[in-house]
């Protein structure tokens, strides 16, 4: 994913550019973050990851599966994100500044790739648990069967699991569904 940069002043100005465009924008602190394509296989894993909650949280009426088309506003690092797929559980809160973005998933999923790891393993992730709502972070590899899952212990302790190989099963903790590996990786090259 690479970015173009905008300096904006307001979330506002940020929503009015976003609702007329038929790309996807991120914003951070007044500047606005032009998102280019991913792979085919970051594409691929993003529908998958989407499919596979949508059809873990199907029986539970309190949680609902996004994709990557809804944002996510974090009022306290003056950020609107894009994640790859999310899951939020009870009413979904809007933002006041942003009625298009929701302020409270549960469950967060970002497909790694070469671009932005180190982002999305640091200052994506520093974001993200600025959300009181956030309880689980889900990273999937892209080039490899590899899935790295953080759950929220404590305000600043974060359990983390690994799980690889086609054959294991990913055990998610902020809801209860359980997603086998060569489901999520199926058609990935």
């Amino acid at each position: 994913m690479g970015v173009k940069k905008l300096n904006l002043s307001t979330i506002q100005q940020y929503t009015e550019i976003e609702d007329a465009s038929s790309i996807k924008h991120e914003y951070e602190g007044g500047e606005v973050l032009a998102m280019t394509g991913g792979s085919l296989n970051h594409g691929i894993l993003c529908g998958n990851a989407y499919n596979e909650l949508r059809a873990g949280v199907e029986q539970d009426d309190a949680c609902n599966a996004f994709g990557s088309e809804i944002r996510i506003h974090i009022e306290a690092a003056d950020a609107i994100v894009y994640p790859d797929a999310m899951v939020i559980c009870g009413t979904i809160q809007t933002s006041e500044e942003d009625v298009e973005a929701v302020t409270n998933p549960v469950l967060i999923v970002e497909v790694l790739s070469k671009s932005t790891e180190s982002y999305d393993r640091g200052d994506k992730f520093y974001k993200y648990q600025q959300l009181e709502s956030f309880q689980e972070y889900v990273l999937v590899a892209q080039d490899k069967a590899v899935v790295e899952t953080f759950f929220r212990k404590d305000t600043n302790v974060w359990e983390i699991a690994r799980f690889s190989g086609l054959d294991a099963m990913v055990e998610l903790k902020s809801i209860p569904v359980s997603i086998k590996m060569s489901q999520l990786f199926v058609k990935v090259n």
